[in-house]
């Protein structure tokens, strides 16, 4: 019996913990999502399930943040992921000076993202950045405006800013399961005559292949949940044209004071969360099988 609980005296501390930092406010934010909450007053009265009801009938902004959700999650996600691994494909070639570019190239992570947001901000404004005259060159539009004021484009606007931010993530965690391959295998591969486009179609990628799976898994949640770009620069707006789940609910909450109905919100996005990471996990396994 002694030996059976000594493992769990040393894991006690971290059950503890996790118990006390994750379960306790995750089963209080739950419980908020059945209650409707009087600020003023300081009462809550229960109402069940009217609050989910509400999201499933009534909530044409819940539909639309979705859609931009899955929009913003993708197109940061595609992009931040081509770069990055061109990025890390060409550090792990190497050229002169790269131990001088290659610091300044994580820049970007190093920049908390209020500031991001706010310098995009003014690199997309036409009284203080360049990027509306850039548009203007390249016929992308007919005269300098602020892209972040039109409702059918400005979530290009954060996509922009957020892959510009993403980029050394991929990077990084690329360019190191890169030079985890042995180069024995690329030399074995030239001396049969194998191309460089065929040796990263046959042996970079499917080597890299989980550690691309996990990355992708932990930044698409990761984006998913990034709302601080997109309040700073839009705020959700215009017309809720770049209103994701998470500024939805930001802006429920902390805006509109409506704690119950952001909890239900929550509570959606983690499920949507939940099952992507359950399908690119059995895909994981899948190609981990296979390989």
């Amino acid at each position: 019996m002694t030996k059976f609980l000594t493992p769990w005296y040393y894991l006690a501390p971290t059950i503890l913990f996790i118990f006390l930092l994750v379960l306790v406010p995750l089963i209080t934010g739950v419980s908020y999502a059945f209650y409707d909450f009087d600020l003023i007053s300081g009462t809550r009265d229960f109402v069940g399930l009217d609050q989910f009801f509400r999201l499933l009938q009534d909530d044409k902004i819940f539909s639309m943040s979705l859609i931009n959700t899955l929009f913003w999650t993708a197109a940061s996600l595609f992009f931040q992921f081509t770069f990055g691994l061109m990025l890390a494909l060409i550090l792990n070639h190497g050229f002169r000076g790269i131990r001088l570019i290659q610091p300044v190239l994580f820049v970007p992570w190093a920049v908390p993202s209020f500031l991001i947001g706010l310098m995009w901000v003014w690199m997309f404004n036409p009284v203080t950045g360049p990027l509306p005259y850039l548009f203007e060159g390249l016929g992308l539009m007919e005269k300098p405006e602020n892209l972040l004021s039109d409702p059918d484009h400005a979530m290009w606007g954060p996509i922009i800013a957020n892959v510009w931010f993403g980029i050394p993530f991929f990077a990084i965690m690329l360019l190191a399961a890169r030079r985890t391959i042995p180069n024995e295998i690329y030399e074995a591969a030239s001396i049969d005559g194998v191309s460089g486009l065929d040796a990263f179609r046959h042996i970079t990628l499917p080597l890299m292949a989980p550690t691309i799976l996990i990355t992708l898994l932990v930044r698409a949640i990761w984006i998913a949940n990034f709302a601080e770009i997109i309040i700073v620069m839009t705020n959700g707006g215009p017309a809720n044209s770049t209103q994701i789940v998470a500024t939805y609910i930001y802006d429920t909450a902390y805006q509109k004071m409506d704690f119950g109905y952001a909890s239900v919100l929550s509570i959606a996005l983690l499920i949507l969360l939940m099952i992507y990471g359950l399908i690119l996990g059995r895909i994981r396994r899948k190609m981990t099988t296979f390989l």
